[in-house]
């Protein structure tokens, strides 16, 4: 009894000093957060779907009085699935959830309040590369959510994952961030993935990963699970991206991607010791597309982007994300450093859809490296070098293959010293000991390779 009267004195005393909780943060939060039911079209299978005119009469006969057995084409079957989103803007009534919630739902998307009110939403635009779609709905009374300043976010910090997972109704997790910065996932798309041990599950897809103050820092979008739950790694697309999306779908329906020109690559240890780069962190030029809005604002190949309109670039994927998010004809500053120096240059951001496709080049004999057949250049009509060694042709899965070297390209530099033909470039490579920074001319167009 005396073990039970000290419990209890110990439990009146946490009451009385108060125990920390969140409800009064979720009290604020929940109602923002939706659950989301699709309805999409199946296409009917002849297989399984036909009306009575498809039987023999011998066999028809037998269903005559079966209802709508004689009906004109079987009406389609429907498949439904089941995510969350979050509202952000409660005046004009938009609501973020991700692309594969809403994808193909061709028949309907209802959304469900907090308050168990529903109502049929609108799909304003989606943008599968970063998994962001924005739809609108009609009510009174909505309660939308704050943005997280994401550059105040980190690891460590406690958060709360707010959704409907497995359709059972809004649900509550609490973590703390795992990770910032996450890619990977799918190499096609636009990543910078906030990471969490807070329970996501199927269903949770689209809503909200709130932190302390209940401010979003993002949406919750993926898991890796081999059987659908949690396993206490999942992934938030952060409230910078979603803003960002959020913009371009509201103006446009889709994201009309802004493109600088240039292909990019990390700057490791291994690159710093072949250019001598001075820096640690950012985007190291390999090639600049002609015409481009990088090779008017005169960036070079060999050049590293560190930082574009003030905000800082840690590597390749960063920059891409960044600018994949721009306006076309957005004015952009660019700081970079040049075989040591520190330039700032000013660039406008093109159209993505002005991509030019390289060519190739013609075939003949000559020395192999890596895979690579070279032989001395006397002229070439697809290109302007006038010295130099061409690739003559490439085995498929070759080191120089994997690198990016391709038939009729003219590698005119070796770790940035020139060569003017194939003894040169052997010389160049005999007491190399490290990577090889291929400075290649294809067609027009200058870029950077590296082979080891």
């Amino acid at each position: 009894m005396a073990w039970v009267s000290q419990v209890h004195a110990i439990s009146t005393e946490a009451l009385q000093q108060g125990i920390p909780t969140l409800a009064p943060m979720l009290e604020s939060v929940t109602p923002a957060v939706v659950s989301i039911r699709v309805t999409k079209t199946m296409p009917t299978s002849s297989r399984y779907f036909f009306n009575g005119d498809q039987l023999p009469d011998e066999v028809r006969r037998y269903f005559q009085d079966i209802p709508n057995f004689n009906r004109e084409g079987a009406q389609r079957p429907y498949a439904t699935g089941a995510g969350s989103g979050v509202i952000v803007d409660a005046g004009r009534g938009y609501v973020i959830t991700n692309h594969h919630v809403i994808d193909g739902a061709a028949a309907s998307i209802n959304v469900q309040l907090s308050d168990g009110r529903t109502m049929q939403a609108v799909l304003l635009g989606s943008d599968k590369n970063t998994d962001v779609a924005l739809l609108q709905i009609e009510a009174d009374d909505l309660v939308d959510i704050e943005f997280a300043d994401i550059d105040t976010v980190q690891v460590g910090d406690y958060v709360v994952a707010i959704g409907n997972p497995f359709g059972i109704g809004q649900t509550v997790t609490a973590g703390i961030v795992s990770a910032l910065g996450r890619t990977g996932l799918n190499d096609d798309n636009y990543e910078d993935f906030i990471q969490t041990d807070a329970a996501i599950n199927l269903g949770n897809s689209g809503g909200a990963l709130v932190d302390m103050e209940g401010r979003m820092i993002g949406i919750n979008s993926a898991i890796i699970s081999g059987n659908g739950g949690s396993n206490g790694i999942g992934f938030a697309v952060p409230a910078d991206m979603v803003s960002a999306v959020m913009e371009h779908l509201e103006r446009d329906g889709e994201v009309r991607r802004g493109l600088l020109g240039v292909t990019i690559t990390d700057v490791t240890p291994d690159v710093q010791a072949a250019l001598a780069v001075s820096v640690e962190a950012g985007a190291l030029v390999t090639s600049v597309m002609p015409d481009s809005a990088a090779d008017q604002a005169g960036i070079q190949i060999s050049d590293v982007i560190v930082q574009i309109n003030g905000r800082s670039v840690g590597g390749s994927r960063e920059l891409r994300n960044i600018v994949g998010l721009m306006r076309r004809d957005q004015q952009v500053e660019l700081v970079l450093t040049r075989e040591g120096e520190r330039l700032t240059l000013d660039a406008t951001i093109g159209a993505a859809d002005d991509r030019r496709v390289a060519g190739a080049g013609r075939p003949a004999l000559s020395s192999e490296y890596r895979g690579a057949q070279l032989r001395s250049l006397a002229s070439n009509a697809n290109n302007a070098a006038q010295a130099g060694v061409e690739v003559v042709s490439v085995q498929a899965q070759s080191r120089a293959w994997a690198a990016g070297l391709r038939p009729g390209d003219v590698i005119i530099e070796v770790n940035r010293l020139p060569i003017s033909d194939l003894p040169a470039f052997n010389s160049a490579l005999e007491n190399l000991d490290q990577i090889a920074a291929l400075t290649v001319l294809r067609e027009d167009r200058r870029m950077l390779l590296f082979l080891s």
